[in-house]
């Protein structure tokens, strides 16, 4: 069996709230299997007897019939998670910083906003890493910042969910 990480995108911020515990009971009556949530913000850990892709649409679906909402769920094998997160090419914890992953599932959205980083202000890092996008920015510009301002647009919604490195070595716990 697979043990997979799946990340919901837009859990529990702008207006998609569930409680962790009814979304480890849903997916667990789908049939996944060892199921365990972190923190509040769509972060689950299973097992799953198939591909990531299948884990993904079986997910999904569950996710949109128990919710009621438009559910974007990205998942990976958790040992790809890990050399990502170890992969981070800046300094991991710097005071007065984020330091976030982009997981990015369509190569040509991954190539529009890896070309972001010519337009980055001088404290926003990117980089880009395999199937996804490295990037750290100061507390206080998230949302005003290059990457924050456009990760929420629409087209992006349903291939990107963003983790910051902390809550990445959570789920690799």
């Amino acid at each position: 069996m697979t043990r997979y990480a799946a990340f919901l995108r837009g859990v529990n911020v702008g207006g998609v709230n569930m409680k962790m515990a009814d979304v480890a009971a849903a997916l667990t009556d789908a049939g996944f299997t060892d199921v365990k949530t972190i923190l509040a913000s769509g972060n689950v850990v299973l097992d799953g007897g198939t591909t990531a892709a299948k884990v993904r649409t079986k997910a999904e679906a569950t996710l949109r019939d128990a919710f009621g909402y438009d559910a974007w769920v990205l998942v990976y094998e958790l040992d790809a998670v890990r050399a990502v997160a170890e992969a981070y090419p800046f300094e991991a914890e710097v005071d007065g910083h984020h330091s976030y992953v982009t997981f990015v599932s369509d190569p040509d959205i991954l190539d529009e906003l890896a070309a972001l980083a010519d337009e980055a202000g001088p404290d926003e890092k990117i980089e880009r890493g395999d199937g996804v996008l490295y990037w750290q920015v100061p507390k206080t510009s998230t949302l005003d910042s290059t990457i924050g301002k456009t990760m929420g647009k629409k087209r992006y919604k349903s291939s990107t969910t963003t983790r910051n490195l902390r809550t990445l070595a959570k789920v690799l716990k």
